[in-house]
């Protein structure tokens, strides 16, 4: 691991360690030891007891990560989105309960999702970490450590009516 690496890797878990929360995102090219960090992330937290769930936005790169899915399967992001929407998960539910008890969201490949899903997910936890501590409800995701994670160089551009001008 090289110091940088492991400047990152000390200061998420000991962020998950102090349940002190905490955002992050993390841009970097492919091939510079992402999922290496993430691998050791959930590792590290998974030997201490602790809930890590790890999420991607498409299903191939799912298959990188221990225990990964897709994000839409995870917290059930509802297809048709908008400004206002909530994950499809109910109070009480085992989806519900599994993320009140996880510690860390390692989220890769982050830029390919519309921001309304972030959106989506960060409302729900808010609701969702209310019945535990009503101080969680005014934190980022709940009071939850969060990763986000991607390139956007990986993402495609965007041609209005198939015109070969970027807009």
């Amino acid at each position: 691991m090289t110091h940088e690496q492991r400047l990152v890797f000390d200061e998420i878990l000991n962020a998950v360690i102090t349940d002190f929360g905490g955002f992050y995102f993390a841009y970097e090219h492919g091939g510079c030891g992402k999922t290496f960090i993430w691998n050791g992330l959930s590792s590290a937290i998974r030997s201490r007891g602790k809930i890590v769930l790890n999420v991607v936005s498409s299903e191939i790169a799912s298959l990188l990560l221990p225990g990964g899915r897709t994000a839409h399967y995870r917290f059930s992001i509802p297809i048709t989105i908008t400004d206002e929407s909530t994950c499809n998960i109910k109070h009480g539910s085992l989806k519900a309960e599994l993320l009140i008890q996880s510690s860390l969201i390692i989220w890769d490949e982050a830029p390919m999702l519309n921001k309304m899903g972030f959106e989506a997910l960060n409302r729900t936890l808010r609701d969702l970490m209310s019945v535990t501590d009503q101080h969680k409800t005014h934190q980022p995701f709940g009071g939850k450590v969060v990763i986000l994670e991607g390139d956007f160089r990986q993402i495609l551009p965007v041609f209005r009516k198939g015109v070969d001008t970027i807009y």
